[in-house]
């Protein structure tokens, strides 16, 4: 038994709408950090109160949660005050790369590229909206992750209906300019940025059913960049993370154009941990196989 990590509790899980992934990033960590000897119990905040952690004595945390509700800093204020060590990003980090549109705005105070934007609602001029951002138009709740309530806006008529089917995942939707090109995700652990990961969708659909669920998605790890152009992004995502004040691991997806321009497009702080989750495949390539991937990452759970 591995005694020096304590007790461990591993929230997976979680009443956010994306419980279905979570449940299955939960039980892979479970699974390899009990094969590594670690006293580590899964622990679903659904199905249980978060104080229970602190009545049973759980030295520390590692967050398998997302979405709303786990990843968006609740979770972590709530740990903050029962002084349990949790892994990845604190509350104030948490809370903000949850927030499509205030990254964005994060990103863009500090000079760093993402695609243009616009917040929608009720009252939105849909014509002045396609007219500004041109087609396509990516329509996203501000609030949610695995592509939850995303659609791509190919025609003016559209736009109205992809705002309804958002909002109803989220009270706040935004419009993004859609930037042609390919689609990397960038992973990092700690002060490291580990290998990018080319994805290739078919149709260019990467959505919910094939990040998680089908085998036709294609993963290039490595990507196939030039080592210079790679360790440029690589240096670019990690300025993402710290302007954010992101901590522990995570990952930020980026488009790249065909001329070699960047775009950044959002900030995950409690990443996948399944079978298709891109984390694990980049830590692969570093040398970090799963097991000790979730290792690296609970070590590193503190507070503040």
């Amino acid at each position: 038994m591995n005694k020096g990590l304590g007790k461990v509790a591993v929230l997976f899980g979680g009443d956010s709408a994306e419980r279905e992934v979570s449940l299955m990033s939960g039980r892979a960590v479970l699974a390899a950090l009990q094969g590594a000897g670690v006293d580590a119990h899964g622990f679903d905040p659904a199905e249980r109160d978060l104080h229970i952690l602190k009545e049973e004595g759980f030295a520390r945390v590692f967050i398998a949660l997302h979405g709303r509700g786990g990843e968006d800093g609740t979770v972590q204020g709530a740990l903050e005050l029962m002084g349990i060590p949790y892994t990845g990003s604190g509350v104030m980090a948490s809370a903000l790369s949850m927030d499509k549109w205030r990254t964005k705005m994060v990103w863009l105070a500090s000079g760093l590229p993402t695609p243009r934007y616009a917040i929608l609602d009720a009252d939105t001029d849909w014509a002045a909206v396609v007219a500004e951002l041109g087609l396509p138009i990516f329509v996203k709740p501000v609030h949610e992750g695995s592509s939850m309530g995303a659609t791509k806006v190919t025609a003016p008529g559209e736009l109205k209906a992809a705002w309804e089917l958002a909002a109803r995942y989220d009270r706040l939707v935004i419009a993004e300019e859609f930037i042609t090109g390919e689609e990397l995700t960038a992973p990092f652990l700690e002060d490291r940025a580990l290998p990018l990961v080319r994805i290739v969708a078919p149709g260019g659909n990467y959505d919910y059913q094939h990040k998680y669920f089908a085998d036709d998605t294609r993963y290039d790890c490595p990507c196939g960049l030039p080592a210079d152009e790679e360790a440029a992004l690589q240096a670019l995502v990690m300025k993402s993370a710290r302007v954010l004040g992101c901590r522990g691991w995570g990952r930020a997806d980026l488009i790249l154009t065909a001329d070699g321009r960047p775009y950044l497009l959002e900030m995950n702080t409690s990443p996948g941990m399944t079978g298709h989750s891109l984390v694990p495949m980049s830590a692969r390539v570093a040398g970090l196989e799963f097991a000790a991937l979730c290792l690296k990452i609970l070590e590193g759970a503190r507070l503040g």
